[in-house]
């Protein structure tokens, strides 16, 4: 699929014009096409074909043109036209976090910096103080989003890699030469962020199997074809390399190949023990093979259950299978529905109605429509009417909808000051409250800890959205204490919530799995924006599988009834 591809492109359209200081309506416009496009899960050539760009939400006339120029010549003539005069290097100092059109319009004006390492090298030297809206903490700022940068080249999000090598793969099975294939290496273990994408594949031919993938269409480049391997690169640059192993070691090659390497050496230490070899092509008592077939196959071998991908990072896994001790961890199955998303009434592209039409595609009992309060203006926050009227519309909607019930709920700000951007009188009235921090994220530690422990403290919140405030690759984590924030989250009966949008999953795996120790209680949701982006509770479910969660631990787990009566009570302490 194209989507990110020409989402990338209308961000950098946005960022060009901004860096020219050029009309602002069309910057946004732009921008806004670049996140609803690259949140579709459905190809935009597809959609395009079929005359479907102007029912989504987001784009008008002028952009459907520009989509469907690119699709039919790979070029976008006002993207081409605008990027004159403006060196490539600038897209780079573009992508620093913190850095935006603006920064660095005036850094190439009044300084001349043209790169990354020029950018570097003048703070270091203290030449940007004098500039207007410069100095230390600015600076300070800089310097760190350049290491983001450069940290962040090195591996994408697994929101991002997921989509593209389930393509490949749909798009492989598609065609009849594979019997067996499986992504493998960190993105199947779901971290949250992966280097290259590893595949593992086997059928009965296996030159064909490499000439089909080495011709798929998002390939860009062919970096090797062997006899039994190939390595491409695709969209945004990504290397996709693709093994493909004999039937007999499947497994063996799944499991090896997966990892995570800390995991595997703990078990070639528990093999040698039983006087075992165990590499990429099976288990062998002296020079007999005797597993390799199944995954499941080699684990037995040694004794040990089949333990999940997600757990195998040499956490205690292997020490808890020994003892049969291994969690049953929480499934997609499980999910009966999303406890944060977001519709036009602030800052959503969709109606309340679509979201409901898209919650039963997903044959969930309940979502929750968590828009955000007023204090925040530039998301539409909204007023404490506003929120009266959408409660009214969705009981109203409740009466008709068959199969879903919509709860009527908001994401209220956590102002500076502890409070939260609504009275009690406004909160008692909806279904469900999620409290956040989106600004004041300089706040030192212990300030920041009061915060979120202040707003637990009132009777009517029910969760803390996204409790950490970090943006993958973009922003770190606010100073907060979270072992503090986890005993008052105990003892408030409030859940802690792991975001599934993928430049969050916040909180990560290492919390999750504290919080499933402590019996703090979780909840997932993905703060969608788009009916688009609801597929991204699979990235929630892959973090809580990491922290060993249980579904008894995740509150969509629950049925709505019960769902109910939690929240009910958390209402009367």
């Amino acid at each position: 699929m194209k989507n990110r591809e020409i989402a990338d492109i209308f961000d950098k359209l946005g960022d060009i014009l901004e860096f020219k200081n050029e009309n602002r309506f069309k910057i946004n416009a732009y921008r806004k096409a670049a996140l609803v496009l690259r949140d579709l899960t459905e190809d935009v050539a597809v959609i395009a074909a079929e005359n479907r760009l102007r029912n989504i939400h987001g784009i008008g006339e002028g952009i459907e043109k520009k989509i469907v120029e690119y699709l039919n010549t790979g070029k976008m003539s006002k993207f081409e036209e605008e990027k004159q005069g403006v060196q490539k290097e600038i897209f780079e100092i573009l992508s620093i976090p913190g850095v935006g059109p603006k920064t660095a319009a005036k850094l190439h004006q009044e300084r001349g910096i043209e790169t990354v390492d020029q950018l570097e090298e003048a703070v270091k030297q203290g030449k940007l103080r004098d500039l207007f809206g410069m100095g230390e903490k600015k600076e300070g700022n800089i310097l760190h989003g350049i290491q983001l940068l450069r940290e962040g080249s090195k591996r994408m999000s697994l929101g991002i890699a997921l989509p593209m090598v389930n393509e490949i793969i749909e798009k492989m099975q598609k065609t009849g030469v594979v019997q067996q294939i499986d992504p493998a290496g960190s993105l199947r273990r779901m971290k949250e962020t992966i280097g290259d994408i590893d595949i593992l594949a086997t059928g009965k031919d296996v030159q064909k199997i490499i000439d089909t993938f080495i011709k798929l269409p998002m390939v860009k480049e062919v970096l090797a074809a062997g006899e039994t391997k190939a390595s491409v690169r695709v969209e945004n640059n990504v290397q996709v390399d693709l093994r493909v192993v004999e039937k007999e070691s499947y497994g063996a090659a799944l499991q090896y190949f997966t990892g995570s390497k800390a995991h595997n050496i703990h078990l070639r230490d528990i093999a040698k023990r039983g006087r075992l070899k165990i590499n990429e092509y099976g288990v062998y008592r002296g020079e007999k093979s005797i597993a390799g077939k199944t995954e499941a196959e080699i684990y037995a071998t040694l004794g040990l259950p089949f333990i999940p991908p997600e757990l195998r990072e040499d956490r205690g896994e292997i020490e808890s299978a020994v003892k049969n001790e291994l969690p049953q961890l929480i499934e997609f199955k499980d999910i009966k529905g999303d406890l944060q998303v977001h519709s036009q009434w602030s800052d959503g592209a969709d109606t309340i109605e679509d979201i409901a039409a898209q919650a039963k595609k997903f044959r969930y009992e309940f979502i929750a429509i968590t828009d955000h309060s007023a204090s925040l203006k530039v998301a539409g926050g909204l007023s404490p009417q506003q929120v009266k009227e959408q409660i009214a519309l969705i009981r109203s909607l409740n009466k008709k909808l068959r199969g879903v019930t919509l709860l009527a709920g908001s994401e209220v700000d956590i102002k500076s000051d502890g409070k939260l951007d609504f009275p009690d009188e406004l909160l008692k009235e909806l279904d469900i409250i999620l409290a956040a921090i989106h600004t004041g994220f300089k706040q030192d530690e212990k300030t920041i800890t009061n915060r979120l422990n202040s707003a637990m403290r009132n009777p009517y919140v029910n969760i803390i959205a996204h409790p950490t405030g970090r943006l993958i690759g973009e922003r770190e984590p606010y100073a907060v204490d979270l072992d503090a924030v986890m005993q008052v989250a105990k003892e408030t009966g409030t859940a802690l919530e792991i975001n599934a949008y993928y430049q969050r999953l916040d909180l990560n795996d290492i919390y999750a799995r504290k919080a499933q120790e402590s019996g703090v209680m979780l909840s997932l949701g993905t703060d969608s924006h788009h009916t688009h982006q609801f597929w991204m509770m699979q990235l929630g479910v892959g973090v809580a599988r990491r922290g060993w969660v249980t579904k008894s631990n995740v509150l969509n787990t629950y049925p709505l009834v019960k769902l109910k009566s939690i929240f009910k009570s958390r209402k009367s302490i």
